[in-house]
């Protein structure tokens, strides 16, 4: 009798000496039982991890694609933080087109312009990119990106006007005093006695005409083309 090692089968010898199977003593046969269990046993393991290495292959495939998107878009939006430098086609700030000149920061969801009647020294608006009247109708992203902006263009504005507070507003709705249809933040930095009372500030912003139009009693006029790209170009280099 020969027993192949490497399959669960039985080769008879030609030689006319063979016997039957049923001549083999037990322990023999419990022995052969024994090895191709054990041979099935390898033989199905094998199988097994080659299937698992082959799911294996497709998930971890799957999780390379899913983290190469998640890095070209990461990779998109740091560039486009980064690139603070004004489009040369502006932006839309509600009915009125804003020149590329007076922008001064952009994201992918976010810009800001400098003032055309500021209030105080370094006054600037940060908007988001979509036109939309009410805070409310931004989506979650755009109020993330839109504060994320607004916290990075404070710092800087602080910084640069000596100061350590500011005032952050918006007017959110005509009868809150918005001119406007588009979301706004004013970001003022604020200094010791820029108004005689800490509150008249919200009187000023309640004059403030984003247009250009004069309000009743507001006697700012509107700042030239000129001085308004001067203070972007100068902004602009903060960041």
């Amino acid at each position: 009798m020969i027993v192949c090692d490497r399959c669960t089968c039985f080769a008879t010898s030609v030689v006319a000496s063979a016997r039957p199977l049923s001549r083999v003593p037990l322990e023999r046969r419990v022995e052969f039982g024994a090895r191709a269990a054990a041979a099935t046993l390898r033989a199905a393991s094998r199988m097994l991890a080659r299937s698992l290495a082959a799911r294996n292959a497709v998930v971890v495939a799957r999780l390379h694609r899913a983290s190469a998107r998640r890095i070209v878009a990461a990779t998109k939006r740091s560039d486009m933080s980064s690139d603070v430098r004004a489009r040369g086609d502006g932006v839309a700030f509600g009915p009125i087109a804003i020149p590329g000149a007076q922008v001064f920061y952009e994201t992918s969801q976010t810009f800001a312009l400098v003032n055309l009647k500021p209030v105080v020294p370094g006054h600037v608006l940060v908007c988001p990119r979509r036109s939309t009247p009410k805070f409310t109708d931004l989506s979650d992203d755009e109020i993330s990106d839109l504060w994320r902006t607004v916290a990075v263009i404070q710092r800087a504005l602080e910084r640069e006007h000596g100061t350590s507070s500011s005032t952050l507003a918006i007017q959110d709705g005509p009868l809150a005093g918005q001119t406007v249809p588009h979301v706004h933040v004013h970001v003022l930095p604020r200094r010791v006695g820029d108004f005689a009372r800490n509150d008249d500030v919200y009187d000023d912003l309640e004059r403030w005409n984003a247009d250009g139009s004069r309000a009743l009693d507001d006697d700012r006029p509107p700042r030239s083309v000129e001085e308004m790209r001067a203070e972007a170009d100068a902004l602009r280099a903060l960041f």
